[in-house]
C-alpha cells in the first residue's frame, strides 16, 4: 500500500475508473449480443431497433475512451453489414 496521500488517492480513483470502464463494457458487450441474437433469429423489426442501442452504446464507449474510436466504427460498420444482410 501507498505511504503518500496522493499515492492513495491514485488508487481509489483508479478503482473507480475501473469499475465504471467494465460496467459500461459489459453493457457494450450485452446489447451486442442483444442484437446478434435478433439478427440469428430472423427477427428485421427487432434487429432494427437493437441496432440503434448497439450504435448508441458504441458510440459512448468511444467517447469515454473505453474503445478506440475507429475500433467503434469498425464494429458498427460490421454490424449494419448484417442488418443489410437481413433487409436483402
Amino acid at each position: 500500500m501507498a505511504n503518500i496521500k496522493s499515492a492513495q488517492k491514485r488508487i481509489k480513483v483508479t478503482e473507480v475508473k475501473t469499475l465504471r470502464n467494465k460496467m459500461i463494457k459489459s453493457a457494450l458487450k450485452t446489447t451486442i449480443k442483444k442484437y446478434l441474437a435478433a439478427v440469428q433469429s430472423g427477427n428485421a423489426d427487432e434487429a432494427k431497433t437493437t441496432f440503434v442501442a448497439a450504435v448508441k452504446s458504441l458510440d459512448m464507449a468511444a467517447s469515454k475512451g473505453i474503445i478506440h474510436k475507429n475500433k467503434s466504427a469498425r464494429t458498427k460498420s460490421r454490424l449494419a453489414a448484417k442488418l443489410n444482410s437481413i433487409n436483402a
